[in-house]
């Protein structure tokens, strides 16, 4: 049973939402009685709308909730899934403008390693080695490509990552592979930059609801704003006494950027 504020922000459809609950207060029970209401309501197919969140266990038992909400039919058509696995969906239809072809590999975290490690001068311990590899990570979340990433170095080693950074393009790309945080970076790097793309996934995605969202990092936030547009058709739930990812550079700030705000 939702409260009068999640019942309010199941109905409101004026525009970007940020829904604000406490840990086990049915945040997300807002999300998928929002999907059913959005489809009851008649104002949108189950194919326009994307829910993402965190986990795939996630994504799981919000799907399964979502249709047994629905009804007959169930979810089919509906799109759930985690930050990445969108990502990977973009990069798998629009590969070619990021220079990747058919069938690219994605790097795990030990492959992303070792090919940090073979690039790397001999003898560079390995806490220097997932220093660099932080410091990469963190230049595509915040949407700087190699020669960026080195204007805006500011210390020895932010200076060496990344120049290594550049190194470690160019191999993955020789590779056809991407590594974890490409997933969100390239398609960013894509939809700013290609009004045409950006217009044709946003008509894709008509309604958008983030779970989760005080744990969204920029690349995620930007991923976000970019598939919404300007018409702002979007729900997110977050807790904001509460983010699990700051160290994999989730930005509780990202509350803050949100107009419409409903306590619950």
């Amino acid at each position: 049973m939702l409260n009068p504020q999640q019942l309010e922000a199941v109905r409101y459809l004026d525009g970007p939402l940020l829904v604000l609950a406490g840990a086990g207060s049915g945040k997300t029970s807002v999300i998928t009685q929002k999907i059913a209401h959005l489809v009851k309501s008649g104002l949108y197919a189950l194919n326009e709308i994307a829910a993402i969140t965190f986990t795939n266990k996630a994504a799981r038992e919000m799907r399964e909730r979502a249709a047994k909400l629905l009804g007959e039919g169930g979810s089919e058509g509906l799109t759930v899934s985690t930050f990445h696995a969108m990502g990977m969906r973009f990069l798998e239809i629009e590969h070619a403008q990021v220079g990747l072809r058919r069938g690219f590999s994605i790097l795990g975290e030990d492959d992303s390693r070792a090919l940090i490690k073979d690039l790397a001068p001999k003898g560079v311990s390995n806490d220097v080695l997932d220093r660099w590899r932080q410091i990469i990570g963190r230049a595509k979340n915040q949407g700087l490509d190699p020669p960026a990433a080195l204007a805006a170095s500011q210390t020895p080693r932010e200076r060496e990552a990344a120049e290594l950074y550049a190194s470690y393009a160019q191999r993955l790309t020789a590779f056809n592979a991407v590594d974890f945080d490409d997933l969100i970076a390239l398609p960013v790097r894509v939809l700013e930059t290609d009004a045409e793309t950006r217009a044709k996934w946003q008509r894709k995605f008509r309604y958008l609801l983030v779970d989760e969202y005080q744990d969204t990092n920029d690349a995620q936030y930007r991923l976000m704003r970019l598939l919404a547009g300007d018409r702002g058709m979007f729900t997110a739930v977050g807790d904001d006494d509460q983010s699990i990812y700051a160290w994999r550079g989730a930005n509780p700030e990202n509350l803050a950027q949100l107009p419409g705000t409903i306590r619950s």
